[in-house]
């Protein structure tokens, strides 16, 4: 118990100490902030979720006697909670009924069934959306005034000088509806990939509990596609309903991104120069500017409703057992 307090006080305080550097104002506070959730989610994933609370409680008192209300609030919503319940879930697990050994045999370890992964993927996109609703509710109340506020930002970003012309103020009223979108799917990314990192950094030092997952067989729930249909549903109400079904719909349609790169692993399976065609689709991504994310978004929802991993699986020949 002492092991896992000292650990937990060791990784509040450093991701406290990232997500407050910001107040700093230099370049790489930024990176820190990015990072900051990484030290929690590496004390649940390897010592518990008690360490994450722990430590997260610890944290966020410090910088609520520091710094005040809304960042103990702030990090609480974007960093604590996120690095407790993602730990919380990853560590869950139930036996399986298996086979009963020969008699005489010895007894073979139950099998445990974790919990998915494609479940995990969707409190992620709902922990992005959390933040960037937070987030919005700190600019106004309603959808007017934090349009405004975001239109406000905008323009101190690019100066009065640049921001002139009915160009640009068209180009800038463009970027404030999708700035809702864009926040959701930044904040989900941050937590994904710290928490990715942190599952890869415990299983390394060989403190990861759990199995590591076959990721591209990940799935998501049905129901999901309904939800994603209501969200989009909701998108055309305007107001402050449509902004907050607007980043959920972003949050969900990369959950649905993330999938079809999954069937892009399972479909190149067996494949001749396999990982040039992965090495290709993954450049794709970072030179088309998000496009080639949306084909990947396509091809999760369509393996969602037609199966395609499913049917290749099927169609493909079993292996050939080594003699």
């Amino acid at each position: 118990m002492t092991m896992i307090v000292l650990v937990a006080l060791a990784a509040g305080c450093a991701s406290a100490l990232m997500f407050a550097s910001i107040i700093s104002g230099a370049l790489i506070s930024l990176l820190l902030l990015y990072f900051a959730p990484l030290p929690l989610m590496v004390a649940g994933l390897g010592w518990g979720p008690l360490a994450a609370t722990i430590g997260g409680i610890g944290a966020a008192t410090g910088l609520g006697a520091i710094f005040g209300l809304p960042f103990l609030i702030g990090f609480v919503v974007m960093m604590a909670l996120p690095a407790w319940w993602l730990g919380h879930l990853a560590l869950l697990g139930r036996p399986v009924a298996n086979a009963g050994p020969n008699e005489g045999a010895t007894p073979a370890p139950p099998i445990v069934e974790w919990y998915p992964v494609g479940r995990i993927l969707l409190w992620i996109a709902g922990f992005g959306t959390l933040s960037t609703v937070a987030t919005l509710f700190t600019l106004g109340t309603d959808a007017a005034t934090i349009t405004e506020a975001l239109r406000a930002g905008l323009l101190r970003v690019l100066g009065p000088r640049v921001a002139t012309g009915d160009d640009v103020q068209q180009r800038i009223d463009a970027a404030v509806m999708i700035l809702p979108a864009a926040a959701a799917n930044s904040a989900m990314t941050m937590l994904m990939l710290n928490f990715w990192l942190a599952a890869r950094i415990t299983a390394t030092s060989g403190r990861l509990r759990r199995s590591w997952p076959d990721l591209k067989s990940t799935e998501l729930p049905p129901m999901t596609l309904a939800a994603l249909s209501a969200a989009i549903a909701f998108c055309f109400s305007g107001g402050l309903l449509g902004m907050v079904a607007l980043s959920i719909t972003a949050a969900l349609l990369m959950t649905y991104a993330l999938i079809g790169f999954a069937v892009l692993h399972t479909l190149t399976t067996g494949l001749k120069g396999r990982g040039l065609w992965l090495a290709c689709s993954y450049a794709m991504v970072l030179m088309s500017g998000g496009w080639f994310i949306l084909v990947m978004t396509a091809l999760g929802i369509g393996d969602a409703i037609f199966g395609f991993r499913r049917r290749y699986l099927q169609r493909r020949p079993p292996p050939v057992p080594v003699s």
